[in-house]
């Protein structure tokens, strides 16, 4: 009996080949734009991520920042002039005062707290970092506030308003107040206000 040897089959290989240097350089090109693209938008996320401690600490400057400038006068007079009582500089005009008439800009030799909402600002409806002493931050009493990153921007601008049964203020007896914190460049909390010229015992 006569047998064959059995042939040995090899499974046929598909030519291969590897990847080129220009396919790897392209490669690496894209996974790189990608990578940076991604990395971007983690770290804008990271920025301006709503972090509860920066948001109650910007919440604590504007509101006290903001009381401060509330609590100034809103005068015609300056308040060294010699006629700047409220009952008659207020109610009746820049007319009434003897020398120093109120506006943008603080007098030479004013500190803080101003005696006049216009004494904050140089100039009306300019955003400008305000509350500073010796280039920092600082309160009222000039005491450095130790938040470092924090930047405070303050808008003073005549506004009118909506008065008793639709009557309208006049720009001229009426300010916008605006107290905008910004941590690390990034603005985190405004504030609004207003303040108004007032005259308790103004005659009729």
């Amino acid at each position: 009996m006569c047998t064959e040897p059995a042939r040995l089959h090899r499974p046929t290989l598909a030519r291969q080949r590897g990847i080129s240097f220009v396919e790897l350089i392209i490669f690496m090109v894209i996974i790189g734009v990608g990578l940076a693209g991604i990395l971007n938008a983690m770290n804008l996320t990271t920025r301006i991520s709503a972090d509860p401690l920066v948001t109650k600490q910007a919440l604590m400057l504007a509101e006290g920042l903001m009381e401060e400038v509330q609590l100034a006068r809103f005068t015609y007079c300056d308040a060294t002039d010699a006629r700047v009582d409220e009952a008659k500089a207020a109610a009746l005009g820049v007319g009434n005062c003897a020398t120093l008439v109120e506006n943008a800009g603080n007098e030479a030799g004013g500190t803080r707290p101003y005696d006049n909402v216009n004494d904050y600002v140089a100039a009306y409806g300019t955003p400008v970092q305000a509350f500073l002493s010796s280039g920092k931050l600082s309160d009222a009493a000039g005491r450095e506030i130790p938040l470092p990153g924090y930047t405070v921007m303050l808008t003073v601008k005549p506004t009118g308003l909506l008065g008793p049964a639709g009557a309208t203020l006049p720009q001229a007896e009426a300010l916008a107040i605006r107290v905008a914190v910004f941590y690390n460049n990034v603005e985190t909390v405004v504030l609004d206000g207003y303040r108004v010229r007032y005259a308790p015992n103004s005659p009729p």
